[in-house]
């Protein structure tokens, strides 16, 4: 399969982008007692579920993520006994999921999982996130959710109990809108924060009674420390929901139909830029913000390094040339002033009379 059918595939990834974002899939991981031998379900509806395959507080917990009408829930597996998740999440690496969540899971085996995360996101280059109770992890993939005395029915929820809700809620939502004030309907009171302005600015995905309705403060991963690559709209969870599709839709493409298929010459990497930027076309105003250059070229100064670090002198190349030069079976390519959308959630209006 050539480079023309490349374009293709990201013409129909664009179209299909806001409907591919609002059906994410759920991972969870529960310790069950049921004396089932299975280590591993995956259900698509409330009506997939042997209810019989899980104690009562365990097909609660998936029935809750299914309120936010997720694509898919992968639930693995463990033994009440055991004394940690590294099975379940070995389990978990080799999948396609989004939002994970450890309904129940105690404070002592949080940093782990948050640990886990982190090498998943920025070593292996894993879409994944997680939504874990009362952490400080500072980072973009894992959302700090830490609302307790969540009532429900007869029923109070922790903040660790009621992360499957929040996954499913996130996994469900379109990148048309944030989290921002979503509702939740079936929440009657909560414990409720002294300092939710403190709290957001902390990292911390909070629920808020606004006198008539239980809602999430504001849609923000638990990311604090900004740094001149990660600014400060990495915090918001609808952003990096967009940096992870446009990420996975370009790496998946350029894996499945690129690799292996086409030589390294200047002239395929241009075709296959200019289908990247046509699928970025297609996502402005909805994912991307159509004022912004959105436009990947190739990197200039990736491919004249990989040249020096070789030995070769570059000195006299123009940045042309060394766009021109290939550099052995490496791609270098940039996005110049890729800008993601995000939701109206703040209103400042002044009144003169």
């Amino acid at each position: 399969m050539g480079l023309p059918e490349i374009s293709i595939i990201f013409s129909s990834l664009s179209v299909s982008a806001i409907q591919r974002s609002q059906r994410g899939i759920v991972a969870l991981i529960l310790k069950d007692d049921t004396g089932k031998s299975f280590t591993t379900k995956e259900y698509r509806s409330i009506s997939d579920i042997d209810a019989t395959d899980w104690s009562a507080t365990n097909l609660d917990y998936i029935k809750k993520a299914f309120l936010g009408v997720p694509s898919k829930i992968i639930v693995e597996r463990l033994p009440t006994t055991a004394t940690d998740y590294k099975s379940a999440l070995t389990r978990l690496a080799g999948k396609r999921w989004d939002y994970l969540a450890v309904p129940g899971i105690v404070a002592a085996d949080v940093p782990d999982i948050a640990t886990q995360l982190k090498m998943w996101r920025d070593v292996n280059k894993k879409k994944f996130k997680a939504v874990l109770p009362n952490s400080t992890p500072d980072h973009e993939g894992i959302i700090d959710f830490t609302t307790e005395g969540i009532v429900v029915g007869s029923k109070t929820y922790s903040a660790s109990e009621y992360t499957a809700r929040i996954a499913g809620i996130l996994a469900g939502l379109p990148l048309t809108r944030s989290a921002t004030f979503y509702e939740l309907p079936e929440v009657e009171a909560i414990a409720e924060s002294e300092t939710p302005d403190a709290d957001i600015d902390a990292g911390k995905l909070i629920l808020i009674n606004d006198g008539e309705k239980i809602k999430i403060a504001r849609g923000v991963n638990s990311l604090t420390t900004t740094t001149p690559t990660k600014g400060p709209d990495f915090k918001k969870i609808k952003i990096i929901e967009g940096h992870d599709l446009v990420k996975e839709d370009i790496t998946r493409t350029f894996n499945d139909e690129y690799v292996g298929k086409v030589n390294n010459s200047y002239d395929n990497q241009v075709l296959f830029i200019i289908a990247i930027n046509s699928y970025l076309r297609g996502l402005r105003g909805t994912i991307l913000d159509p004022a912004a250059d959105n436009a990947f070229g190739v990197d200039v100064d990736a491919q004249r390094q990989a040249w020096e670090s070789i030995g070769k002198d570059t000195s006299t190349w123009d940045d042309q040339k060394v766009k021109e030069r290939t550099f052995e079976s490496k791609v270098f390519l940039m996005g110049d002033n890729v800008k993601f959308v995000d939701a109206v959630e703040d209103l400042k209006m002044k009144i003169s009379v």
